[in-house]
């Protein structure tokens, strides 16, 4: 007999982990599965961009990741010297513009962080990966999807050579490049591969260069190299361009390390040991669907693949996960249809296409023949992949996505001019302000963590001026008003913040402005205690 599950997860990579984590956040069981033994130990993504970080801290378990990775403050820049024929820097960067986030980009391996969710779930909910399941096809009901209580879609799986079966309301994809999800439903990967190939290493090196320890990205005439300083102090990940027509399934060690030197010529480079290593050809790729029926969805590696030399591939799958996953929970809830499901393709396909298009540059800029690929053009005629990389920086960083209208983001209906600092479809940009309660100076954003509830921000301006204060005042009538939105969507019992929370953010003096001159409407009492609520930031004048 068929066990039934409300989502079914197929890998436990970054943008299954992310979904699960949304999940068990919210109190809602899944059964995630991956054909891996137990949890990942070596390989894969070596960081998190700031906007992955910040989704950590969403979660309340950003503190560890701070703690064992590295920082990443600072990218160098090494070309070949015209003078002695050997390399010589020519840039140093911050690694992440400064203002883009209060919090870094962090290098460590994705064993940590993927980690890091496992521990969440289980903490949240007691929810656990099952490992050494291996997915063996999917198939989706047509008859039974408008049914909100059927189990439309059957996944079939292999454990210790016993066939199960699973039925469930929803199955996610995360199964990587070669997805048995993504085949099982007949859909195609659409793209190239290129004659670009790359090795990359784990080591520990022994050498006298002296930027060992930062990220570097040395182009000479040999080939490329990019440096990628690892968590524990001492070891590093080496991406190294492996000269033309090398095959992948030829590739030895001690090619890497051979053509590592050259490379690094005449800094010395020995290796004290190799903690992993792979070889790879660079490809782009796109699946030509990203869902089937609006219940079954693929994420990640499963719908996109593309080089790893941005640091996007598990950040991108990251935040599929986090997308899609808050989407479930409404759903499952009953809080939102099933509607909202349609947003996951249209906000993640084009974050997968323009990342695509990028990628293709990127990695020709990146090579030794990053000349001949057009450009930021220096006055020696060669390309300057150091401007390439710092304009780059917002897009790497994850901060520039923009989704396109849907059902729930309306820039045609918005009046961007009220707030142009707040652009329609993006990421909310944080700020610091100083909460009312208790005078604690902390981040906008960290007064929105991920609990599942809807929000409204409000910006009423400086309360202590009679016109903005009858503003907020009429404002808090309506939306708290039985007609009001907060009052019609609110569930039986629950406490009034619990769906719709609404947050201030106030101008104006601070120590000047008077909790009285804040309608009650703003601090209700909620919670076991009944207390009015604390968390009502203002920002300093």
């Amino acid at each position: 007999m068929a066990q039934k599950v409300d989502v079914f997860i197929c890998g436990s990579g970054s943008a299954g982990l992310a979904a699960a984590t949304w999940l068990a956040r919210c109190g809602i069981r899944c059964k995630i599965v991956d054909s891996r033994p137990g949890p990942l130990k070596v390989g894969q993504a070596d960081g998190l961009q700031v906007r992955s970080v910040e989704i950590f801290e969403s979660f309340g378990i950003v503190d560890e990741l701070l703690r064992e990775g590295i920082h990443n403050e600072e990218v160098v820049f090494w070309s070949t010297d015209p003078k002695t024929g050997g390399i010589v820097r020519t840039r140093s960067a911050p690694a992440t513009t400064p203002g883009l986030s209060h919090l870094p980009r962090i290098l460590l391996t994705s064993a940590k962080f993927n980690g890091a969710f496992v521990d969440a779930m289980k903490k949240f909910n007691g929810q656990e990966v099952d490992y050494g399941y291996k997915v063996l096809k999917v198939e989706v009901d047509e008859e039974k999807l408008n049914d909100s209580e059927a189990y439309p879609v059957s996944v079939w799986v292999e454990r210790d050579g016993r066939e199960e079966k699973f039925e469930t309301k929803y199955a996610l994809g995360c199964d990587g490049a070669h997805s048995t999800v993504r085949k099982s439903l007949g859909f195609k990967m659409m793209g190239d591969s290129t004659d670009s190939l790359w090795g990359v290493m784990d080591v520990y090196p022994q050498t006298n260069f002296p930027d060992v320890r930062k990220q570097t990205i040395l182009q000479s005439d040999v080939g490329t190299i990019n440096i990628i300083p690892r968590e524990g102090g001492s070891l590093a990940r080496i991406y190294i361009e492996l000269p033309h027509g090398t095959k992948a399934k030829d590739v030895k060690l001690e090619d890497l390390q051979t053509t590592a030197r050259k490379i690094m010529r005449p800094y010395q480079l020995d290796f004290a040991e190799t903690y992993w290593w792979s070889a790879y050809p660079i490809g782009q790729r796109l699946a030509d669907h990203f869902s089937k029926s609006n219940r079954i969805f693929l994420l990640g590696d499963a719908c996109h693949t593309h080089s790893p030399k941005a640091g996007q591939g598990a950040n991108i799958s990251l935040m599929d996960g986090y997308n899609l996953g808050w989407k479930l929970v409404q759903v499952l809830k009953r809080q939102a249809n099933l509607h909202l499901l349609r947003t996951y393709n249209i906000d993640r396909e084009k974050v997968a296409y323009d990342l695509i298009n990028w990628d293709k540059v990127w990695v020709k800029q990146m090579s030794s023949m990053g000349k001949n690929a057009g450009g930021i053009v220096g006055a020696n005629g060669e390309v300057d992949f150091s401007e390439v990389f710092i304009k780059a920086e917002p897009f790497t960083a994850g901060l520039t996505i923009t989704y396109d209208d849907s059902s729930i983001t309306s820039s045609k209906g918005s009046s961007q001019q009220a707030a142009t600092n707040v652009p329609v479809g993006m990421r909310l940009p944080s700020a610091q302000v100083v909460r009312f309660c208790d005078g604690k100076a902390m981040q906008l954003i960290q007064g929105l963590p991920s609990v599942g509830c809807w929000r409204i921000v409000v910006f009423p301006g400086d309360i202590r001026r009679d016109a903005a204060s009858k503003r907020l005042k009429d404002l808090g009538e309506y939306l708290f008003s039985k007609g009001g939105p907060i009052q019609k969507h609110l569930p039986p019992g629950a406490d009034i913040d619990s769906f719709i929370e609404v947050l201030l953010v106030l101008s104006g003096e601070r120590l000047q402005t008077q909790q009285d001159q804040i309608p009650d409407f703003f601090w209700p009492v909620t919670g076991k205690w009944r207390m009015r609520g604390s968390v009502i930031p203002s920002i300093p004048s």
